[in-house]
């Protein structure tokens, strides 16, 4: 259990969720790419639409353990495993978006968040 926390720079891993999670808000606003992922996903989003809470705590319950994990292969300094790490996410939400059908655009727009976190908390980590 050491191993999960000797050394972890908490400070990258606070900022990296938070900067993340904001990274989440803006992509998935109507101004980025937040219309053309409803359409591919079967979902309307309204200006009205009240954001769904659980989901919500979840996502940012995985961007913390994401941070988390990133900051775990920044103290050994294994990138590459930080990459693979991401690599394998990406590949699970692209599969679970494709078993319900979401459009390739929906599912790379989703992809594409997911590599973009891994890239922000990786800088984080190596600035901080």
């Amino acid at each position: 259990m050491n191993e999960l926390t000797m050394n972890v720079n908490w400070l990258a891993v606070g900022i990296g969720t938070v900067l993340s999670f904001m990274l989440g808000w803006l992509w998935y606003s109507q101004k980025v790419f937040g219309k053309k992922w409803a359409e591919g996903s079967g979902i309307e989003l309204t200006d009205s639409s009240a954001m769904p809470v659980v989901p919500l705590i979840f996502q940012l319950l995985a961007t913390f353990l994401l941070a988390w994990l990133i900051a775990i292969t920044a103290t050994h300094d294994a990138l590459l495993t930080a990459i693979l790490i991401l690599l394998t996410v990406a590949c699970f939400v692209a599969a679970n978006s494709m078993f319900v059908n979401k459009s390739t655009t929906a599912i790379t727009i989703e992809v594409g968040f997911v590599l973009a976190m891994g890239v922000v908390m990786i800088a984080v980590h190596a600035f901080i």
